[in-house]
């Protein structure tokens, strides 16, 4: 049976935040930060008021056992959300994470953009050997119940165009295609996907 519990604000959720996290965003906060990613990501996850923070994150436990993770939060809290937090804990690894940031423009801002009424799924990740169960559904069924709880109109989400295993996936839930990013020069191959689903006048649960 799966449980799931809202994340605390302790080091050793952090962690466990920060391998989702990476996982999800397939390497890309390991590329901007380098190899203490999982030391950084930790210590700004204990904080409040930004979008990497515990607030946001809802952990899977399968016999007292983490399995996966869910980090999701509204257009209102990402319009008030500071980058104080990250870059804090950052350090000295400030100066590689805004020049990736500034390498990356055309991606980062793509994913800043939300609409009023959004209800956006920063990141969602199960453990490989725990895939197949129905984990990742049960996650994204709270992340629905949570956006109409909240009153908000869309679920949102991102993923590399690349990455068809998962768009399948958010396609059999009910969500479809609305934006794709520009290409960076670096990495033309490298584009992420906005897919949707609108939460108005909906009562079918996700399945």
């Amino acid at each position: 049976m799966i449980k799931l519990r809202a994340a605390r604000p302790d080091l050793d959720d952090g962690r466990a935040f920060a391998r989702y996290l990476d996982v999800a965003a397939e390497g890309f906060f390991r590329f901007m930060i380098g190899g203490d990613v999982e030391r950084v990501l930790a210590r700004a996850f204990c904080e409040t008021g930004h979008d990497l923070s515990y607030e946001h994150v809802l952990f899977a436990e399968r016999e007292g056992e983490t399995v996966g993770m869910l980090s999701a939060f509204t257009h209102d809290q990402h319009a008030q959300a500071s980058s104080a937090p990250i870059f804090k804990a950052a350090g000295w690894r400030v100066v590689r994470l805004a020049a990736v940031m500034l390498l990356t423009f055309p991606l980062v801002r793509f994913m800043d953009r939300m609409r009023e009424g959004d209800f956006y799924v920063l990141a969602i990740a199960v453990d490989p050997a725990q895939r197949g169960a129905g984990i990742g559904t049960q996650l994204m069924e709270h992340a629905r119940t949570e956006a109409r709880r909240r009153g908000c109109t869309r679920l949102t989400l991102d993923v590399a165009s690349t990455n068809t295993g998962a768009r399948q996936l958010y396609e059999r839930l009910g969500m479809i295609i609305e934006a794709e990013s520009p290409r960076v020069w670096f990495a033309p191959q490298s584009r992420i996907v906005r897919m949707v689903r609108d939460l108005l006048d909906e009562e079918a649960p996700i399945s």
